[in-house]
C-alpha cells in the first residue's frame, strides 16, 4: 500500500484534469448547471491540496512540543474542505439566480456531456482508490476528500441528466434550477465535514466496535482476579489512545504486574490497530484505588 500522501497527490492531479474537462463542458454548452459543477472542481482542488499538506505534516514524528504526534492536522484539512464547500455553494447560487430570470439556450450538448462523463469517470476511479487507502491508513483527511469526490460524481450525474432534460423538453429554466439543487446538495456535504472535524478536535472517543474489543481484553484480566476502571479513549487522526486503570492483587510482585500489563497492551494493539495504550497499575485491596473511579 502506497503512502497516504501519494493518494492525496493523486487527488490533486485528478482535480486539475477534471476542472479542465468541466470548464470545457461549460464552454461548449453555456450551461450554468455545468458551470456550477466546474466551480465545485476548484473546491476539490483546494481540498486535495489541504489534505496533501495536512497528511505531510501529520506524518511527522512526535517531538518535544508535540509529544502525541501531529495527526490532528487531518481534522483541520477536512474542516477547511467543509468551509470551502460553503463558499462554492454561494458562488453557484449567485451564478444561477440571474439565469432563473433570464434563461439562455444551450449549445453543443452532446460534446459537453462527453467532457462531463470523462470527468466523472476520473473522479470515481480516484475516489475508489482513496477510500481503500483511507481504510488502510485510518485517515480522516483521505476519507473526507474521497467522499467529497463521490459527492461530486453524483452531482455531475445529476447535472448531466438535467442538461439532457433541457435538451429534450426545451425548458431552459431547468438549467439554473439544477445548479441551485447542486449548491444545496454540496452545502449539506460541507456541514457534515465540519461537524466531523469538530468532533475530532474535541477528542471524540474511539468507535464503539473498538471499545468493545478493548473491554473484551479487560474482562480477560478480571477472569484472572484483577479489575479495572477509568477507561478513556480518544481518536487523533489515524491514531487512537487508550487510558485505563488496572487493579491487581496487592501481593503480586512489581514484575508480575508489569508482565500482566505488557501482555494486556499487546493484546489491545492486536485487536485495535494504530492505538497507544497507557495503563495505571493500582492495588486491588486499597480503597484509594477507587477514589478516581469517575
Amino acid at each position: 500500500m502506497k503512502s497516504a500522501t501519494f493518494y492525496a497527490g493523486l487527488s490533486v492531479a485528478t482535480s486539475v484534469v477534471t476542472i479542465a474537462l468541466k470548464f470545457a463542458a461549460y464552454y461548449v454548452t453555456g450551461s450554468v448547471g455545468l458551470l456550477s459543477d466546474a466551480i465545485e472542481g476548484f473546491v476539490n482542488l483546494a481540498a486535495a491540496l489541504a489534505a496533501l499538506g495536512a497528511l505531510t505534516y501529520a506524518a511527522r514524528e512526535p517531538d518535544p512540543e508535540h509529544n502525541f504526534g501531529h495527526e490532528k492536522a487531518e481534522y483541520f484539512s477536512s474542516g477547511l474542505e467543509g468551509a470551502l464547500i460553503f463558499l462554492a455553494a454561494g458562488v453557484i447560487a449567485w451564478t444561477a439566480v440571474p439565469r432563473l430570470l433570464h434563461p439562455v439556450a444551450l449549445e453543443q450538448v452532446g460534446m459537453g456531456i462527453a467532457f462531463s462523463i470523462a470527468a466523472t469517470l476520473a473522479n470515481a476511479a480516484c475516489a475508489a482508490a482513496m477510500l481503500r487507502a483511507a481504510r488502510a491508513h485510518r485517515s480522516i483527511a483521505l476519507e473526507a476528500d474521497a467522499r467529497h469526490l463521490l459527492t461530486d460524481v453524483w452531482t455531475t450525474v445529476g447535472v448531466v441528466v438535467g442538461v439532457l432534460a433541457v435538451k429534450v423538453t426545451g425548458w431552459l429554466i431547468l438549467d439554473p434550477l439544477i445548479a441551485i439543487v447542486v449548491a444545496v446538495h454540496i452545502l449539506w456535504t460541507g456541514v457534515h465535514l465540519v461537524r466531523r472535524s469538530f468532533d475530532g478536535l474535541m477528542d471524540r472517543a474511539l468507535p464503539e466496535a473498538d471499545i468493545a474489543r478493548i473491554r473484551t481484553e479487560l474482562e480477560a484480566l478480571k477472569a484472572r482476579g484483577c479489575d479495572y476502571h477509568a477507561l478513556r479513549t480518544r481518536q487523533a487522526g489515524s491514531r487512537g489512545f487508550v487510558d485505563v486503570h488496572v487493579l491487581v492483587p496487592g501481593a503480586m510482585s512489581v514484575q508480575e504486574g508489569h508482565d500482566l500489563v505488557e501482555h494486556f497492551e499487546q493484546e489491545v494493539r492486536k485487536a485495535v490497530a494504530h492505538v497507544e495504550v497507557l495503563v495505571h497499575l493500582e492495588p486491588l485491596e486499597d480503597p484509594r484505588s477507587w477514589d478516581d473511579n469517575g
